[in-house]
């Protein structure tokens, strides 16, 4: 008699076959790699000036393996700091009034603004050990990605269609079960692509976050980054070329194990009445999913998280305070503002102390003449990338194909560091004799312009099947199409990407005004260079002054611009 198969509690067979082998040995091999990554970070902080940075590309694996785990140490922190930050600002009215312009200022805030104050933050929490400058490099690597993903999270929650919520209100989910079969699942589709993102746009800012110099402060990282300013410095152009092969081959790796993957599952999350035509889709997922011993075990755990999303949680007591004292809400809103006035006055109270403790008005007046320089740059980028790319992103978005091919080349695009351009950006301007103020520029928008093309992208792969057949039923053709169909399906994506583009582009203009090869260096007018000088010089001062500055600019034009353009996209073009 033979025995019979073993099987799980669940009544899944637990017995493996020939494709859980290979899913085996490949994530085996996954988590060796992490290991063996995350063991070089617990050494002593000596060993980074007695292993200095070496451009024999023998070592790029190493490099890429060490950049790479800390780019997804800093993308785990977004995703939770989204999860967290945008549901409050999302749910909550009176929480909106304070993170949303927080999170504009944040995104504002240079990364040299950030490592300005927390390399030695970090490298106190674990003095004499690698883990310290460790800790600082991913800090600095999530200022740089935990934005966007907010931001669009945000969007997603602000713009559920009604009867989706009507229908959580008649099933009377609680707020936690509807938090992970709702919200989470209708912002999934955006999440996913601006995830994509971010983790490009850590690539752009990972020289500056593994090429550590503030003031008297230096350290200096083993990564690709690294990597890159050494070559730079040096004027090694074979170097510079091996790192751009190097980071092409890593995000071929993360797309095909990591991205692709979570695309193809996320699609079923897609909010429409229809089947879509095309679906995307990813040779892991289908192994994963012939697996048998695997499954069952994934099917186990999604068993358990399941059962967690069906807790009930009590509603926190704070948030009952209103219903026990019978406080007006006109009353909590006028208290409310009152305490963020007051604390917001005393916050600038403090800065403009600090600031005027060695600058004088003249150095504000130069600050904010520096400003608009770059405000200018920032809006005419934006205005072009604008007009490029959301009818590509369109195009590509509407054919799941397409999308799946362009995937990877979209990420390596948005993940080139324009610091890498900098040799022939400066050989040109000088050999041409340019104006650097004008032909500097497009390097401020290289890696932000992205932030455009994949939310558009996201918005067009998330359109309703069924709005595409009716477009087709009405004959909606040409220009009509474009505004009666599609343009409104899309702008919500399309704010939020320009939002983040536009914060972007004030970030990257830190690296973008100041650029060198070798022993030239040309510097363009603005507040980019303003604060980069500052840094340089160990001046804080100025650095904050330079910051405060780029705050207001970037969160006026947020407010004036940006924010009218998302209500009228929530209020008129939302679904449902």
């Amino acid at each position: 008699m033979k025995n019979p198969a073993p099987t799980s509690v669940l009544g899944r067979t637990l017995a493996p076959n020939l494709f859980d082998l290979a899913a085996l040995a490949l994530v085996s091999g996954v988590l060796v790699t992490i290991v063996y990554g995350v063991n070089k970070t617990n050494v002593p902080l000596t060993v980074l000036d007695a292993s200095p940075i070496a451009l024999d590309p023998i070592n790029l694996p190493e490099y890429a393996l060490r950049t790479t785990l800390r780019m997804l140490a800093a993308m785990v922190a977004s995703l939770v700091f989204t999860l967290v930050y945008a549901t409050l600002a999302a749910k909550s009215r009176r929480a909106e009034i304070v993170l949303i312009p927080i999170l504009d200022i944040l995104q504002s805030v240079p990364i040299l603004g950030f490592l300005t104050f927390t390399v030695v933050f970090f490298m106190n929490l674990f003095p004499g050990r690698v883990l310290g400058a460790e800790l600082a490099s991913v800090f600095a690597i999530f200022t740089s990605q935990a934005w966007n993903m907010a931001f669009s999270m945000y969007q997603s929650l602000r713009n559920v269609p009604k009867d989706l919520e009507e229908a959580a209100q008649s099933f009377h989910l609680s707020w936690w079960r509807r938090f992970w079969r709702l919200d989470v699942p209708f912002a999934m589709p955006g999440l996913v692509w601006n995830a994509m993102m971010s983790m490009s746009g850590g690539w752009f800012f990972v020289v500056a976050s593994e090429a550590i110099t503030v003031g008297d402060t230096t350290v200096t990282l083993p990564g690709v980054g690294a990597y890159v300013a050494t070559a730079i410095k040096e004027q090694n152009l074979p170097a510079v070329g091996y790192a751009i092969l190097t980071m092409l081959a890593v995000i071929i790796l993360y797309d095909q194990l990591l991205f692709r993957p979570i695309v193809a599952w996320a699609d079923k999350f897609r909010f429409e009445q229809t089947a879509a035509a095309e679906a995307p889709t990813s040779w892991l997922l289908d192994l994963l999913r012939q697996t048998s011993f695997l499954r069952s075990l994934a099917a186990g755990a999604a068993d358990v998280i399941e059962s967690t999303t069906r807790i009930r949680l009590p509603v926190p007591e704070f948030l009952k305070l209103r219903t026990r004292v019978s406080i007006s809400p006109r009353l909590l809103d006028v208290v409310w503002i009152a305490i963020i006035f007051i604390v917001s006055a005393w916050i600038g109270w403090r800065v403009v102390d600090y600031i005027s403790a060695t600058l004088a008005w003249s150095d504000v007046k130069t600050a904010v003449q520096d400003g608009f320089y770059t405000l200018a740059r920032v809006v005419v980028l934006i205005a072009l990338a604008s007009l490029i790319w959301v009818p590509i992103g369109v195009w590509i978005g509407l054919r799941p194909a397409i999308a799946e091919k362009a995937q990877p080349l979209a990420q390596f695009l948005a993940a080139f560091p324009a610091n890498i351009l900098f040799p022939a950006a400066v050989v040109l301007i000088i050999h041409f004799g340019l104006n650097a103020n004008i032909w500097l520029s497009p390097l401020m928008i290289l890696g932000t312009q992205w932030y455009i093309l994949f939310n558009v992208i996201a918005g067009a792969t998330a359109f309703p099947s069924d709005l595409k057949e009716a477009a087709q039923s009405f004959h909606l053709k040409g220009w009509k199409w474009w505004r009666y169909a599609i343009l409104p399906g899309v702008f919500p994506y399309y704010i939020t990407g320009a939002i983040t583009a536009s914060g972007g582009s004030w970030n990257a203009a830190i690296v973008a005004e100041v650029a060198s090869w070798g022993d030239h260096k040309l510097t363009a007018v603005g507040l980019g260079s303003y604060i980069a000088e500052a840094t340089d010089a160990g001046d804080f001062h100025r650095v904050v002054l330079g910051i405060v500055v780029m705050s207001v600019f970037v969160t006026l034009f947020n407010r004036l611009l940006w924010r009218p353009m998302y209500g009228f996209a929530e209020n008129r073009l939302r679904l449902g």
